[in-house]
C-alpha cells in the first residue's frame, strides 16, 4: 500500500485525506439514520394512550423529547394540545424543520467530496503531466522521471473516482433517507393531530 502511495506523489494525500473523511461521514450517518433511532415503532400508540389516560404532563413532554425525533415532533404539538388544530400544525411544522436540519448534518460535506474527488484526481494527474514535460533535459527524457510522472498521473485519477463512486452513492442514498423519514414524520405527527382534536380515531 505505501508502494502506491509513493508512486502516486503528494496529490495522493489530499485523497487520502477526503476518503478517511468520508468514510467517518458515511460510518456516523449509518449509525444516526435508522429508523428505529428516528421514528420508533408504536410511539404514536404509546403516546396517544398515555395521553388518553393521564392527559400532558411534563414527564411527558420530557420523556418525547429525549426519546427520538420524532418524540420531539410529537412535543412540540402536545405543549400547544390545547391550541386550535392550526396552532398545533404550525408548532410541529416548526420542530420538524428543525429535525430535518439534524437528519441533513454532514450530508453537504459528503456531497462536496463526492464532487471534489475526482477534481483531486485531475490535479493529481496534471502534476504527473508536468513532471513528465518537465523530465526534459539535454540528454532527452529521464525514463525513471517518466515513469513518475505516469505513476502520479494513473494512481491520483484511478484513487479520485474510487473515493467519489461510493461517495455519491451514500450521499443519494441518505438523501432518499432523510426524504422518506421525513415524510413518516410528517404523516405520523398529522395522525397525532386529528387523534387530539377528535378527527380520527
Amino acid at each position: 500500500m505505501y508502494a502506491i502511495v509513493e508512486a502516486a506523489g503528494w496529490p495522493i494525500w489530499l485523497l487520502i485525506i477526503a476518503s478517511v473523511v468520508a468514510l467517518a461521514l458515511i460510518a456516523e450517518r449509518l449509525a444516526f439514520l435508522r429508523s428505529k433511532n428516528i421514528t420508533p415503532p408504536g410511539l404514536l400508540a404509546e403516546t396517544v394512550h398515555e395521553l388518553k389516560q393521564r392527559g400532558v404532563s411534563e414527564a411527558m413532554l420530557s420523556r418525547l423529547n429525549e426519546n427520538s425525533p420524532l418524540g420531539r415532533v410529537f412535543a412540540a404539538g402536545l405543549k400547544n394540545v390545547k391550541s386550535t388544530p392550526q396552532i398545533m400544525k404550525e408548532s410541529i411544522e416548526e420542530a420538524g424543520r428543525t429535525v430535518a436540519h439534524e437528519l441533513e448534518r454532514f450530508l453537504t460535506s459528503l456531497g462536496t467530496i463526492a464532487s471534489i474527488s475526482p477534481l483531486l484526481g485531475l490535479f493529481g494527474t496534471v502534476v504527473g503531466m508536468i513532471e513528465i514535460f518537465g523530465a526534459q533535459n539535454a540528454a532527452g527524457n529521464t525514463p525513471a522521471v517518466l515513469a513518475h510522472g505516469i505513476s502520479v498521473a494513473l494512481y491520483n485519477t484511478a484513487f479520485g473516482l474510487i473515493v467519489a463512486v461510493p461517495s455519491m452513492i451514500f450521499y443519494r442514498h441518505f438523501r432518499a433517507k432523510v426524504d422518506s423519514l421525513v415524510i413518516e414524520m410528517e404523516q405520523q405527527a398529522v395522525k397525532l393531530v386529528e387523534i387530539v382534536h377528535g378527527d380520527r380515531r
